[in-house]
Formats: structure tokens, sequence, C-alpha cells
């Protein structure tokens, strides 16, 4: 009995051991994860700096260059980090996909988008916003570059660290505006152009939203509240998803592969609907065979969305990789390119280890910070379902065809963004819409107290407020900190 009594204390304090044990290696996780991911993205640009140094080892310009690399490597680190939420999110949150599967297809498609269909020739100073010749000299201009470099990423890195997803693009326009006016003053911007970017910024959000509102309404009224949903889904799931096949056909023509093959935007419209109509022939009976046997309620539906929506998710990756990434790694560009030529003014070609800087930079932000956002993203703005996701991609995709043919600079983030905030929105009047109809239904019925109406709203007020603000400072904070940046170089070198 003695014997008994003391292997049960033994136990008891073998547990109380292994408990100390556990929450002492949770911690150390917990605390070891945010520092890991520091020190493997410090590795990273280093690596940058030492593919600098090996490419232009023995030249004046080496230290210049490396400095940019450096600078270059943590922009796209941040690109990760930020941006590729806006594709992945979605997905995440219907759950179609996992954090660790979403990670996966993003490093790979953006990856693939950057060393691909990446940019070959981008202009001058962040296409045509600071005219060239306000540059004094050569130097001034490296300066401004780089003061552009680091200010938008310093940006993006804060805009991470409070949640707010924001425009890399815009992001690298006001470093060139800030660093461009601090240079050679406020009459070398382009300010037409400038005008252009800041509407975008209401219509990009606005037209985003509205088109995955849309398509929500669209499934809702002709599957949703059908009777026979299954029957609704059999006849209308292959139009939606011919529909999303045409238009990331057409997104992919224009964006995406426009620096391999010249397309223009009547062509790219000619691809889109061949496939989309393709597409839906032949999911005609793929979605009959998923459908069978499946239950007629909402939850059935979800599954003949999930493997459109991953499609779309790494279609969206591959997109951001070749039009995003060649963007922010632009005034690495034009630094590697003026510090070698001494000419400022021409065009300039993106070399291809600028643009593995960047793909591969993409792929380390992603992993080692991207699931902050992602979340942000896929599940704290609003609840999404496969169904809701697919509105969101689809939108992105039809938004910045429409965009094109109008002629209007949009970001690819405040249309993602932008169209689940459309989405939630439009769930919150549907919710209201029923609400009313059930109590005119049954007069008798109480109506809910504000308090408690509030409550049930479906979009996170706080989140859209703190996006939008950031959304609408971006500019203006990246060309300040880009200012104060240039003449922090400009004192220490001049």
């Amino acid at each position: 009995m003695a014997d008994h009594s003391r292997d049960a204390n033994h136990l008891e304090t073998l547990d109380r051991d292994l408990k100390r044990l556990s929450t002492l290696e949770q911690a150390t996780a917990y605390v070891a994860k945010p520092v890991a991911g520091k020190g493997i993205a410090a590795v990273f640009m280093i690596g940058a700096a030492l593919l600098a140094a090996l490419m232009f080892g023995g030249t004046g310009s080496m230290m210049t260059i490396v400095i940019a690399a450096v600078f270059g490597a943590y922009m796209a680190l941040n690109i990760g980090a930020n941006d590729v939420a806006n594709n992945m999110g979605p997905a995440v949150g219907a759950n179609a996909l996992s954090m660790g599967g979403a990670i996966v297809i993003a490093a790979v498609f953006e990856s693939a988008g950057a060393l691909i269909a990446g940019g070959d020739v981008v202009s001058t100073i962040a296409k045509g916003i600071v005219a060239p010749t306000a540059m004094e000299s050569v130097d001034e201009f490296i300066w401004a570059m780089m003061a552009a470099l680091l200010s938008s990423a310093l940006w993006v890195n804060l805009a991470t660290w409070i949640g707010a997803p924001v425009s890399t693009t815009h992001s690298v326009v006001g470093g060139v505006v800030g660093a461009g006016i601090a240079a050679a003053g406020f009459g070398a911007v382009e300010w037409g152009q400038m005008g252009a970017i800041a509407a975008s910024w209401v219509i990009s959000p606005m037209l985003g939203g509205l088109i995955a509102a849309g398509f929500l309404w669209f499934i809702k009224a002709r599957i949703v509240y059908q009777e026979d949903k299954i029957a609704a889904a059999r006849k209308w799931v292959p139009v939606l998803v011919g529909i999303m096949a045409g238009a990331f056909a057409a997104y992919l023509a224009m964006k995406g592969l426009k620096h391999l093959v010249k397309i223009t935007l009547p062509m790219a419209l000619i691809i889109g609907a061949v496939l989309g109509v393709v597409t839906w022939i032949v999911m005609i009976p793929v979605i009959k065979r998923q459908s069978e046997g499946l239950e007629n309620r909402n939850k059935s539906l979800k599954v003949l969305f999930g493997i459109p929506l991953i499609v779309s998710a790494a279609l969206l990756s591959f997109a951001h990789g070749a039009n995003d990434v060649a963007n922010a790694v632009g005034p690495l560009a034009a630094i590697v390119d003026a510090a070698q030529s001494g000419d400022f003014t021409s065009a300039f070609a993106i070399p291809f280890w600028v643009m593995v800087i960047g793909a591969m930079g993409i792929s380390f932000g992603l992993f080692l910070f991207g699931p902050k956002l992602i979340r942000l993203v896929g599940s704290e703005i609003t609840k999404l379902n496969p169904m809701r996701a697919y509105c969101v991609a689809l939108s992105a995709a039809i938004t910045v065809i429409v965009a094109s043919w109008l002629g209007l600079p949009v970001s690819s983030t405040h249309i993602a963004v932008g169209a689940v905030f459309g989405v939630g929105f439009f769930r919150e009047w549907d919710f209201e819409r029923r609400l009313k109809a059930a109590r005119q239904a049954v007069p008798e019925r109480p109506s809910l107290p504000r308090e408690e109406r509030q409550r049930r709203k479906l979009v996170r007020r706080s989140h859209f407020m703190t996006i939008a603000a950031a959304w609408v400072i971006t500019v203006p904070a990246a060309a300040v900190l880009s200012a104060v940046v240039f003449w922090g170089i400009r004192a220490m070198v001049g």
C-alpha cells in the first residue's frame, strides 16, 4: 500500500514537472519565434548584400549597390508580409486552404510571376511621377531612389505591425514623391499623375466592393435562396466558374504576361471570353458529378467553390508577382543602372538578380511574417466562406480589367480588401432586409434593441477605420519619411 502511494506521488510529481516543462517550451517557442523570424530576415538581407558584392566587386559603385540591395531585400520582405495577404486571405478565411498550404502556393506563384513575367522595363522614376531631368546629378538621383526604397519599406513594415494591409506600390510612389520634392522642389512632381493615384484610393475599393457584393447577391438569389439548391448549383456554378476563368485569363494576359507578349485590352478580352466559354462547357459534367449525393443545404454548396477558389488565389499571386514586385524593386534597379552607366534620364531594365531578390524576399517575408495579415483579411474583417471568398477573388480580377479599360491606376490591395468589405456590408444589408421581412410577416415579433443590433454587425468597424486611415496617409507618410531620409543621406554623404 505504501509502495502504491509512493508511486502515485512520483507520478503526480512527474506530471507537474512535465507540465512545467511543456509550459516552458511553449513560452520559449513564443519568445523565440519572432526573434528567429527577424534573424532569418537579417540573414536574407546579408545574403542580398553578398550577392551584390559578388556581382559588382572591384567596381567603384560596389558599396552603393550593396547598400541598395539591402534596402531592396528589406522592401521585398515587407511586401511578402503585407501585400500577399490580399491574395491568400480569402481562401484561408473560407477554410479552402490551410495557412501552410496558402504560404506554399503563394511563395511558388509569387516567385514564378516575378521571375517569368516580371517587369523587363519600367520608366526611370516610378513611371514618370517625378521628372528625372529635375535632378542635378547622378549622385542626387541615387540618394533619392535610396530614400524612396528605404522609406517605403519602413512604412509598409509599420503598417504590417499595426495590422493594416496597404498598397506597396503607393508606398513606393509616396517615397519617390517625397525624395523628388526634397531634391528638386514641388515643381518636379507630375501632379496630374498624383491626382489620378489619389482618385484610385476611393475608386479601387468601391469598385471592388460593388462587384463582389453584386456577385454575392447573384449567388444568394439564384442558388442559396432557391428551394432546390443543388439543382440551381448545377445550373449556375459552371457559369460562375466560366466567368472566373475568363476574367483571370484576360487579367493574366493583360497584366501578368504583358512583359512576355504585347497584348491589347480587346485581345485580352477575346482570350478571356473564349477560355470562359470552354471552361463553362467543361465544368457542367464536373459540377454534376461533384454535386451527386449532396444534401439540399447551404453547407453542401461550399464544396463546389473550393477548387475554383484555390486556383484563383494561385493566379492572383502569379499576377501580383509579375506586377507589384517589379514596381517595388524598381528603385533598386534604377540605382544599379545609374551607378553603372551614370545615366539616369532614360529607361532601364530590371536585372535578373534584382528580380531574384524580390521574389525570394517575398517568399521569406510571407513565410516569416505573413500569417498575421492573412488572418486579418481572411477572417477578422468579416466571416468568409468559399462562396463569399470566390466573390472577392473574382472581383479583384474584374476590377483590374475595368480599371485598365477606364485608364485608372488602381491598387490590387485596395481592390481585394474593398471586396472583402463589400461582401461584409452586403451581408449586413441582406440580414437587415430579411429581418425586416420576417417582422412584417409576424407583426407581434419583438424588434431587437439597438445595442443588440450593433453587436450583430457583420463587419468589424475598428478594422475598417484603421485600414481606411492607413490607405489615406500611405502616400503622404511615405513622402515625408522619404524626404527626411534623403536629407539625412545628403548630410552624411554630400
